[in-house]
């Protein structure tokens, strides 16, 4: 099986393709936002200026998956690709999941439902706001939410036994190629990656959109498998984001 895969398929079907079990599971699940997928954005104005009248995208959906994304499903897939949590210590896997603030509560519960017992809060803190500044909102949000999920045993942690901080920063990323709405920086992907995971072990992103953590998997070490339903993403991730791994990364692991 080759190192780094991208499947056009729904993550429910990860069994037909034969991939190995992940020590870590990134993913970035719809928020079913439905027709206010722009609202906070400033795409919803012509030139991102609400003095410019609205938008082609204004009311407008990032993909027609949101609105029928069901997040007990999802939890149960997931639960399910992650390996088995092994006797000794500092080697258990657990699930990265980036969700919008009121969505971690709802995740919290329904994870416990499918075993992920225990929970650690993460923010990434961004230096700039995707809010539009209008006339009432003078306190725009510049943060992304997000949960560790792991069963009972604590998850493999890489840090050289310094603590971690819950708090990221929210790094640009200047050099991979933006194809997705909702694409996560490779340099933070790396850096979550780098702690929770070593060299050989398995990268699950089920949602994976551009392939960008598939892309920051490959670049350390890691073997990644990623599922995107829409097609012109997939082409879009596998042609412009995940060409640039070195093809030797494609070779039988």
């Amino acid at each position: 099986m080759k190192s780094m895969e991208i499947f056009n398929d729904h993550f429910q079907n990860y069994k037909v393709y034969g991939i190995p079990k992940a020590q870590l599971i990134i993913a970035d699940p719809p928020y079913n936002l439905g027709k206010n997928a722009y609202a906070s954005n400033p795409a919803w104005y012509k030139d991102g200026d609400n003095k410019n009248g609205e938008s082609e995208l204004a009311g407008k959906e990032f993909f027609d998956t949101d609105k029928n994304f069901k997040p007990a499903e999802f939890m149960h897939f997931c639960s399910k690709m992650l390996v088995k949590e092994p006797k000794e210590k500092g080697k258990s896997p657990c699930m990265i999941l980036f969700c919008g603030f009121e969505q971690q509560f709802e995740y919290i519960e329904l994870a416990r439902k499918y075993g992920l017992n225990n929970y650690i809060n993460l923010v990434f803190r961004k230096d700039f706001s995707a809010q539009v500044l209008k006339a009432n909102m003078k306190v725009v949000g510049n943060c992304e939410y997000g949960l560790i999920l792991y069963r009972d045993k604590l998850p493999k942690f890489n840090n050289g036994g310094r603590m971690i901080f819950n708090c990221f920063d929210w790094v640009r990323d200047s050099s991979t190629p933006k194809v997705h709405p909702t694409q996560k920086p490779v340099p933070l992907l790396e850096r979550l990656i780098e702690i929770f995971t070593d060299k050989g072990d398995v990268v699950i992103d089920p949602c994976c959109g551009s392939g960008s953590t598939l892309l920051a998997a490959a670049q350390m070490g890691r073997r990644a498998y990623g599922f995107e339903i829409k097609k012109e993403f997939y082409k879009a991730a596998k042609e412009q984001v995940l060409s640039r791994v070195q093809m030797s990364m494609f070779s039988e692991w």
